[in-house]
C-alpha cells in the first residue's frame, strides 16, 4: 500500500500522527508537546501516553472504531475507490467530524479555528427527504463538497446540525449536534422501537441520550420516519458547540469493530465492569449504572448490546464516566434475528436462558453482591411496568405506529413480570 500520514487534532491542538506504512500496517505516534503535557489525556485507554508510539499489522482498533461498519462501510469504500479495510484512506475523506473530540485531517491541513464561521444549511422537508434517500448510495454524504463526517455502526445514520428545531446540513468541519437515524424497511417500527426503549429507560431512572421520533411530511403527507438523537459528546459553551471526547468499550479494550461480539473475542460484561472500576472517577456510580443497563436490556429483550453500544465519556483532566445509554432496541420483536446475547449475562447466551442462577453468576462477574443485583432487577422491572403504557401512549403521534407501540409495551411488561418473579424466588 502507498504510505499515508494523517494528523490527529483535539480542539485545535495536535495530538499526534496516524500513518500507514509500506507493508500496510498502521502506526500512531503522540506529538512531543502533547505527550509531555501532564494535563493532556491519552486518546484511549488502549493508547496510553506512556507508550508514545503504537504499531499494528492491520487496522488500529481505536481509529477503526471511528468508521462505519457493514454495508455502509462497503458502500463508502466503493465510492472512495479504496478497500473496505483501508482505514486511513477512509479517515482522510471522513475524519473532519467523528465521535468524540477529535478531527483527523490530511498532513499539513489545519483544523478550522474554534471561532470560525460555519453556516449550516437548514433543509426544507423536500431537501431532507432527498438527503435521507441518498444515504444508501452515499453514506455520510461522502463527496458532498468539503463535508467530512463519520460515525461508527452498521445502521444507516447521519450526523447533522439542528437549528431552531430544524435539521440542517453542517458546514465544513462544523461540530454536528445530532444523529439522524432513518426508518429501516427490514425492521418494522425500528424508529418507534428505539424511541420507546430510550424513553422507557429514562422514565425508569436510567441515564439515556435525548431522542425524538419525527415524521417527515411532504405536501402534508407522511412519507418517512426518523429518530433525531442529541449527541452526548457535544456541549454548547458560550454559544459555541464543543466536542467532548469519548470512546466505546471496543476502542478502550483494543478490539476492532468486526470483533465487537463477545463470541468473536469482543468485550465481556466482566471486562466492562473492570474498566469502570479501574478508570471511572466515581466507580460506584458507574457500576450501578451498568448494572441497571444490563437489567433493562434483559427486561425489554435487547440482545444486541455489544461492546460498541457502551461508551466512556471523558471530562476535564482525568475524569471518566460511563456515557449515557444509546442504541436501546427490543430486538426480540424481530423474529428473523438469530437469538443470542452480544455479551453473555452470567453464563447465559440467550434471553430465554436467564434464570436466578445466571443473575447470581452475573453478580459475581460484576463484582457485587447477588442481593444487589436482585434489587436492581426488581427496581428496573417495577419502572418498566409503571411507565411502559404511558410512554407508548405519549409516543403515539400521527405518523407513528401506535399499534406497534402498544404491542411493544405489552410485551415488555410481560417480560418485566417474568424477570421480577425470577429474582424474587
Amino acid at each position: 500500500m502507498t504510505p499515508l500520514k494523517l494528523n490527529v487534532w483535539w480542539d485545535g491542538r495536535l495530538v499526534g500522527d496516524l500513518s500507514r506504512r509500506s507493508n500496510g500496517g498502521e502506526r500512531f505516534t503522540y506529538a512531543e508537546a502533547w505527550a509531555a503535557d501532564p494535563l493532556t489525556p491519552g486518546l484511549s485507554l488502549s493508547l496510553p501516553k506512556v507508550g508514545r508510539r503504537f504499531s499494528w499489522t492491520g487496522p488500529s482498533p481505536f481509529f477503526d472504531g471511528l468508521l462505519p461498519e457493514g454495508e455502509p462501510r462497503d458502500v463508502l469504500a466503493r465510492v472512495l475507490r479504496v478497500s473496505e479495510t483501508n482505514d486511513l484512506s477512509c479517515l482522510e475523506r471522513l475524519g473532519g467530524d467523528v465521535a468524540g473530540a477529535l478531527q483527523i485531517l490530511p498532513e499539513g491541513e489545519q483544523p478550522t479555528l474554534a471561532g470560525g464561521s460555519w453556516v449550516p444549511e437548514v433543509l426544507t422537508d423536500e431537501q431532507l427527504l432527498a438527503m435521507i434517500r441518498s444515504l444508501r448510495a452515499r453514506p455520510m454524504l461522502v463527496g458532498e463538497g468539503r463535508i467530512r463526517l463519520s460515525l461508527a455502526g452498521a445502521q444507516t445514520k447521519l450526523p447533522v446540525v439542528v437549528v431552531a428545531g430544524r435539521v440542517a446540513k453542517p458546514g465544513p468541519e462544523q461540530p454536528t449536534t445530532h444523529i439522524l437515524k432513518p426508518a429501516m424497511p427490514l425492521f418494522e417500527g425500528i424508529v418507534e422501537n428505539e424511541a420507546f426503549c430510550l424513553a422507557l429507560a429514562g422514565a425508569a431512572g436510567l441515564t439515556v441520550v435525548k431522542a425524538e421520533p419525527r415524521v417527515l411530511q411532504v405536501a402534508g403527507e407522511p412519507v418517512l420516519t426518523y429518530l433525531l438523537v442529541e449527541r452526548y459528546d457535544r456541549e454548547t459553551v458560550g454559544g459555541r458547540v464543543a466536542r467532548l471526547h469519548q470512546e466505546d468499550f471496543c476502542q478502550a479494550m483494543g478490539v476492532v469493530s468486526r470483533n465487537k461480539y463477545q463470541s468473536e473475542g469482543g468485550p465481556s460484561l466482566k471486562k466492562a465492569f473492570k474498566v469502570l472500576r479501574d478508570h471511572a472517577d466515581v466507580p460506584a456510580r458507574d457500576v450501578m449504572s451498568l448494572l441497571r443497563a444490563v437489567a433493562f436490556n434483559v427486561v425489554v429483550g435487547n440482545e444486541d448490546a455489544h461492546g460498541k453500544n457502551f461508551s466512556l465519556l471523558y471530562g476535564a483532566g482525568s475524569r471518566v464516566r460511563l456515557a449515557p445509554l444509546y442504541d436501546l432496541v427490543s430486538t426480540v420483536v424481530y423474529e428473523g434475528l438469530t437469538p443470542g446475547f452480544a455479551m453473555r449475562v452470567g453464563g447465559a447466551r440467550t434471553l430465554e436462558a436467564m434464570n436466578l442462577r445466571e443473575w447470581e453468576r452475573f453478580a459475581d462477574h460484576a463484582g457485587v453482591e447477588a442481593s444487589l443485583v436482585r434489587t436492581v432487577v426488581r427496581e428496573v422491572c417495577e419502572g418498566v411496568r409503571a411507565h411502559a403504557a404511558e410512554v407508548a401512549t405519549r409516543l403515539s403521534e400521527p405518523g407513528l405506529d401506535a399499534v406497534f407501540l402498544a404491542a411493544l409495551a405489552t410485551r415488555v411488561v410481560q417480560r418485566a413480570e417474568r424477570c421480577s418473579k425470577m429474582v424474587s424466588k
